[in-house]
């Protein structure tokens, strides 16, 4: 059974990777309405992704005999003033995934909760990619300045995007 200060953080993060997912949403209504469907693609894809992050928190407190309790979710950002915006709060985000992340890492340490530390492991990994793929997208809409044929080239590319469900060893 998980402790307290693991379930309660754990449920909190719940939340955080369901309203990452929710803002990801907002993120692709964004680019739809904005004639960039090939980003709005990704953005869904991102967006299934955080809810699949969140399942897994769920499931693993579930197998260890702990409480689930959701809370509400905060209503995500729903304007942006360019694809370049979009991707700059799209990396700022992630680094903030990243920083609860590893606060529940420093917990499960602190806590001796050698199991959970297990389980994180692979969020950290996850996140160095989820902030890896951001930057380079983002770096990419820099040079372009956010302008021209190179987004609708990017734009075009971001639409082979498929969802594959993460397994999680």
């Amino acid at each position: 059974m998980l402790n307290t200060k693991i379930q309660n953080a754990i449920n909190s993060q719940i939340n955080a990777e369901i309203y990452s997912s929710y803002l990801y949403l907002s993120m692709s209504a964004y680019c739809a309405e904005n004639g960039l469907s090939g980003f709005a693609n990704w953005m869904k894809i991102q967006a299934q992704e955080e809810l699949s992050h969140a399942q897994f928190f769920f499931d693993y407190v579930l197998e260890h005999g702990a409480h689930i309790e959701l809370d509400a979710i905060e209503k995500p950002e729903v304007s942006w003033n360019s694809i370049l915006e979009v991707f700059e709060k799209t990396l700022e985000h992630e680094k903030y995934v990243t920083s609860r992340i590893n606060d529940l890492m420093t917990l499960s340490i602190e806590e001796k909760d050698h199991a959970t530390a297990s389980f994180l492991k692979w969020f950290i990994d996850e996140q160095v990619e989820e902030e890896a793929t951001a930057d380079d997208i983002l770096s990419k809409l820099k040079l372009a300045k956010g302008e021209g044929s190179v987004v609708f080239f990017m734009d075009q590319e971001a639409a082979k995007r498929t969802f594959v469900m993460p397994v999680k060893n």
